[in-house]
């Protein structure tokens, strides 16, 4: 281990290095024996007001961040918040991971510490400039005490506190140990955003630079002292358990270890990683497949259609839905989207020390308490016992919502001498994900004198919230599946919302990047499209007029259309579809122009969305965000679905799974609206953009009215209809 590498990473993080922002990830890939990755967070000798802010008597300011950073750059977000509020001086903050505790960092939206539904800004936005501001007004309490002033006449600015009467200056630092003993405000006097020094701003993100050079670590990343590593096999039917294993052959490969039988699956114990995936080929296994096994997709998908014809639970009701439905002339479609995987960048990992009496589980996770607890329960001991070291994600997507992956290599630690590293192959992790559900929604509407007058909408699908967060499955309603059902941005006066639950036979669901609005923004924007042609009207013009209560909307939907040329000419086989959007807290209007050719291939030529979130913390985030949340959505709806046959999944890696290329990315603008309105979220509101779009820009093109994802090519082809 060269001297580098030796170094304490305590010593680092509170020895001074205050000359950048050291975030808690800028440290030696490999742990010093007895050291743990993560730093702990300890207070003493400094400022603690309270969970998010330390200051020691040196000045350096260490924000603790209660969200995960996955690549949404939400460390740098929350940062600019606290140090907004707190008037740090920027280069000297420092970064620290949350640990598992959900009394201190629980997401205030969802009760429990989670990251995700687009929510880490617009939830704790009041709580961190809370916290920030409270920190100051007690530091300046501190000083004020010193100088027999009254607070009021101190200002601050970058981590100090001055008297311009006087000409004194404090820092923070300095006020430390004495700001310790004040009384924080009950109502702390928030900044006018007309005073933000850094909220605002267009930062760089300040992961970037270590992603680039190598230095950052994520949960595949990590490395202790005396580590194996281990790769496993589950039964490739849902529910399917191990029957005979023979591993004479997986034993005669240098660097095999151990092989770990379990009931439902298999696993391989190397000195590397390569030792461990030969050890797994090698194996011979004999799976129990269970009654599954003749679980397909056309089962799947007839009792989803059957499921759909019956009544739901209704989640919103206003005016005669019936009266309104007669009053005009009516209109029904259905709308379909299927399963799909989250397949991150990182596959799935966690590696794990068990010991008779404790548990360290070294991850990248969206869920550090939930890990923590789940991981006790595998590993049969107090949670107290159990520590998290989180780190970043290469990717969540909402698939590290779920614990699944820290249980598993939970249960194979528990059978090995010392730490062991688990990491799935991109096969395993495709093809025992947790899938985003199949979806059928039907929609009955009504036009009368150009606008809809009746919008009868129902949604079947599985419930992930009965699942995942049992008190917020309230009367039969999952609140996530009806998000942006419920809520349309339109004026309709007869409008009519129900919800139907419907399991999929064994196969597991959960989240996916855009959750419950992917769904319902689809089949509503793409209806819409088709009753502005049935009215003859454009369809931006369609969608002004009922948004004349909605200024928000109307403006985001404007700027779009000038910015995208519409209504300008467009070659044959070429269009513009709009999708128009309420999510997660933020206002989106996109339009993408696409061109079909005659064997019904796509090639994307642009895509521009305008997005109001509120106060844009940092609005070059922002951008990337919609950027990378359109091409995420665009990949599904060209290519994005996971079919079932004799209860397997038929993908299995990026060859039949595709991603979109950079060769085929559109050319993408993004405009942020200047808004003094508290943050929405943003994380997912390109994703659930991007397909509606693109396929109301294929209607324009070719008049074909899709109704299901994927992109059926076969039916763009030149002569073919719907």
């Amino acid at each position: 281990m060269n001297a580098h590498n030796n170094v304490s990473r305590r010593a680092l993080l509170t020895g001074g290095l205050a000359t950048g922002f050291l975030l808690a990830f800028h440290l030696p890939l490999r742990a010093a024996v007895n050291e743990p990755v993560q730093p702990e967070d300890k207070t003493d000798g400094k400022f603690a007001p309270n969970a998010f802010i330390r200051i020691d008597p040196e000045g350096a300011t260490t924000l603790v961040m209660p969200q995960v950073e996955m690549g949404q750059g939400i460390y740098t977000a929350i940062s600019m918040i606290l140090a907004e509020e707190l008037d740090a001086d920027w280069s000297k903050v420092q970064l620290l991971h949350a640990p598992a505790n959900e009394k201190l960092y629980g997401n205030p939206i969802f009760i429990i510490q989670a990251t995700g539904g687009s929510t880490s800004v617009r939830a704790f936005w009041k709580p961190l400039r809370e916290a920030g501001a409270s920190a100051r007004a007690m530091l300046v309490q501190a000083a004020a005490a010193q100088w027999g002033v009254d607070p009021a006449s101190c200002t601050t600015s970058k981590g100090e506190v001055t008297h311009k009467a006087s000409g004194r200056t404090v820092s923070y630092g300095a006020l430390a140990a004495a700001a310790a003993g004040q009384t924080p405000p009950k109502t702390p006097t928030l900044k006018d955003p007309k005073d933000f020094v850094y909220i605002g701003q267009p930062f760089k993100r300040l992961d970037t630079p270590d992603k680039v050079n190598g230095k950052a670590v994520y949960g595949i990343d990590a490395i202790v002292p005396d580590m194996k590593f281990a790769t496993l096999a589950q039964c490739p039917v849902f529910g399917g358990k191990v029957g005979k294993v023979d591993d004479r052959a997986a034993k005669q490969i240098p660097g095999v270890r151990k092989i770990v039988v379990l009931d439902d699956l298999v696993a391989v114990v190397g000195d590397h990683m390569w030792a461990a995936k030969k050890g797994l080929d090698a194996l011979d296994i004999e799976w129990n497949e269970g009654a599954n096994a003749k679980i397909n997709s056309k089962a799947i998908w007839d009792d989803l259609r059957a499921a759909s014809a019956k009544d739901g639970v209704v989640a919103k009701s206003t005016g005669d839905i019936a009266k309104g439905l007669a009053s005009g002339e009516k209109f029904e479609a259905s709308f379909e989207l299927p399963f799909l995987a989250h397949a991150t960048m990182e596959p799935l990992n966690a590696t794990v020390h068990c010991k008779p009496d404790s548990c360290e589980i070294w991850t990248g996770t969206q869920i550090m308490a939930r890990v923590q607890s789940e991981a006790a329960k595998a590993a049969g001991l107090p949670v107290e016992k159990v520590i998290v070291n989180n780190h970043l994600l290469g990717g969540g997507f909402g698939r590290k919502l779920e614990p699944d992956m820290v249980v598993a290599a939970v249960r194979i630690a528990k059978q090995v001498d010392g730490p062991v590293k688990v990491v799935w192959t991109r096969e395993e992790d495709i093809q025992h994900d947790i899938y985003r559900p199949v979806y059928r929604d039907t929609i009955a509407a009504s036009l009368s004198g150009g606008k809809i007058v009746g919008w009868k909408y129902k949604i079947t699908g599985a419930a992930i919230i009965a699942r995942w967060l049992p008190p917020a499955f309230q009367k039969g309603i999952d609140i996530d599946a009806i998000d942006s059902a419920t809520d349309v941005p339109y004026e309709i006066p007869n409008v009519h919302v129900e919800y139907v639950r419907a399991e999929p036979p064994a196969i597991p669901t959960g989240f996916w990047r855009g959750v419950g609005p992917n769904n319902n923004v689809f089949a509503v924007e793409c209806f819409i499209d088709e009753l502005a042609r049935k009215a003859g009207k454009d369809p931006v013009e369609f969608r002004r007029g009922m948004l004349a209560n909605q200024p928000r909307f109307l403006s985001v939907l404007n700027l779009a259309a000038e910015k995208a040329n519409w209504g300008q000419p467009l070659p044959a086989r070429v269009g513009r579809g709009v999708c128009l959007q309420p999510s997660f807290g933020s206002f989106i209007a996109t339009v993408v122009e696409a061109e079909v050719d005659e064997q019904g291939e796509i090639n994307l030529r642009r895509a521009t969305s305008v997005v109001d979130t509120g106060i844009a913390v940092n609005p070059d985030t922002i951008v990337a965000q919609v950027e990378g949340g359109l091409i995420f959505g665009l990949t599904a709806a060209l290519y994005g679905e996971i079919t079932i046959e004799k209860g397997r999944v038929q993908q299995s890696n990026f060859n039949d799974y595709r991603m979109l290329r950079i060769n085929q990315t559109p050319k993408i603008e993004v405009h942020v609206v200047k808004s003094g309105e508290a943050p929405g979220g943003i994380g997912e509101t390109g994703t659930t953009a991007g397909p509606p779009a693109l396929r109301n820009a294929i209607y324009a093109a070719t008049g074909v009215a899709l109704r299901r994802l994927p992109i059926d090519r076969t039916l763009l082809a030149a002569g073919k209809k719907a």
